[in-house]
């Protein structure tokens, strides 16, 4: 690929949730090869940005943030006490964003994960409606930190919202705004759309960030996904910006069990984030 990739790992890799202390792995990162580390928020209370753009400046990594969307952080939920709850979240994950000098924030945020059912007609549209209406107020301040939102399609299992690229593409052009943007994951990729190809084309200029996996969540270049597909795809729409490799540990029981890995995808982790890195290395840099 002629255009600039920054092959990047999530630190859920190792461990959750992400904290000051988790700058421990920047170096080990680095070391391994990567030139982003991706941050997952769970808690903005237990990071401190300035120790942790300090971290990054020390070991030469960029950084990507992206959110963890639960029951308590629902922009569909009934009660506005809880889209309240999310507006402050998101607006201290663009305070966080600011300080590290990252120009977007990315995940799910329509919903909370794992909010997965079938219900009427009906009830879907007001949904639907209501994360459109909330996501224009975030769109809007994430515009006053200068930045945008990459909005995450998430497979069928986690999310009954948005599953695909068609999915996305439709809740971006109703929220209507600049600052709305996208980030497509290949592991939900693998089990919503038909073509890789045709899906990136289908995103173009909207996809701001891209995460990848197996389609068993385990290492690149291990599985059944299309690579080729993926690469060609990445280079029709002239993709610059970071490739991450975002899996679990199963050592963090709970994460394992809100992710659904039940066993260990490598040797270790750190043999993971190696072999991860050495196949998406040869494979979009050929």
């Amino acid at each position: 690929m002629k255009n600039k990739i920054d092959f990047g790992v999530s630190t859920w890799l190792w461990q959750s949730p992400f904290s000051t202390s988790s700058t421990k792995l920047f170096p080990k990162i680095k070391e391994l090869g990567y030139d982003l580390v991706e941050i997952p928020v769970e808690d903005t209370h237990i990071i401190d940005a300035k120790e942790v753009k300090k971290a990054l400046l020390d070991n030469g990594l960029k950084a990507s943030v992206c959110g963890a969307f639960g029951p308590t952080k629902d922009l569909t939920h009934e009660d506005p006490k809880v889209h309240r709850q999310c507006f402050d979240y998101l607006e201290e994950c663009f305070e966080l964003c600011n300080i590290l000098e990252v120009d977007f924030f990315a995940g799910p945020m329509y919903s909370a994960v794992g909010k997965a059912r079938m219900v009427p007609p009906e009830q879907r549209k007001i949904e639907w409606d209501l994360a459109v209406t909330n996501l224009q107020k975030v769109c809007i301040m994430a515009d006053g930190h200068d930045l945008a939102i990459a909005l995450e399609p998430l497979n069928r299992f986690e999310s009954d919202m948005v599953n695909n690229v068609d999915d996305i593409m439709q809740l971006v052009t109703d929220i209507n705004h600049s600052s709305a943007r996208v980030l497509l994951d290949s592991f939900h990729m693998t089990i919503e759309e038909r073509n890789i190809r045709e899906a990136l084309n289908t995103v173009g200029d909207k996809l701001i960030h891209v995460q990848v996996s197996e389609n068993h969540r385990g290492v690149p270049g291990t599985g059944l996904t299309p690579w080729n597909d993926f690469k060609l795809g990445l280079s029709d729409i002239n993709y610059s910006g970071g490739l991450v490799i975002e899996s679990f540990t199963p050592e963090i029981k709970e994460l394992a069990a809100a992710v659904c890995i039940w066993k260990t995808m490598a040797k270790s982790q750190d043999e993971f984030a190696r072999q991860g890195l050495e196949f998406l290395k040869q494979t979009f840099n050929d």
